[in-house]
């Protein structure tokens, strides 16, 4: 199963402040460890709300908003995906990957949706 393990950003960040060199540290011994391990897939950071936009649809209407965006701790800093025999072994992995963070940050786990998940949905 591949889970998408999701660290929320903060105002440090959205305000465009690079990571500490104590965090990259951490961050890349994790990334290294996981990747040792076979579990890691991908992981990238983004990059602050000011440098994106959100595109919204509403009865055929297209609105795009530039950034940014209010409330940067609902806004996503980064993600990692990664493969894990469960959910539960998927958790561990994002408890460690929250810890790299400090602690203050969120770090949302969501199973991705395989073809087989999709296929397997009852119709009608």
């Amino acid at each position: 199963m591949r889970f998408m393990m999701i660290n929320k950003t903060n105002e440090h960040f959205e305000a465009g402040n690079p990571p500490s060199p104590e965090l990259l540290a951490r961050m890349g011994a994790f990334m290294e460890e996981t990747a040792k391990s076979g579990v890691l897939l991908q992981a990238e950071g983004l990059m602050p709300s000011v440098a994106g936009a959100r595109v919204s649809v509403r009865n055929g209407s297209t609105t795009v908003i530039d950034g940014p965006f209010a409330e940067a701790k609902e806004l996503i800093g980064g993600f990692a995906v990664i493969q894990a025999r469960s959910r539960e072994e998927a958790v561990q992995w994002a408890i460690r990957f929250a810890a790299v963070h400090g602690d203050d940050v969120d770090v949302e786990i969501r199973q991705l949706s395989e073809m087989a998940d999709v296929e397997s949905v009852p119709v009608g």
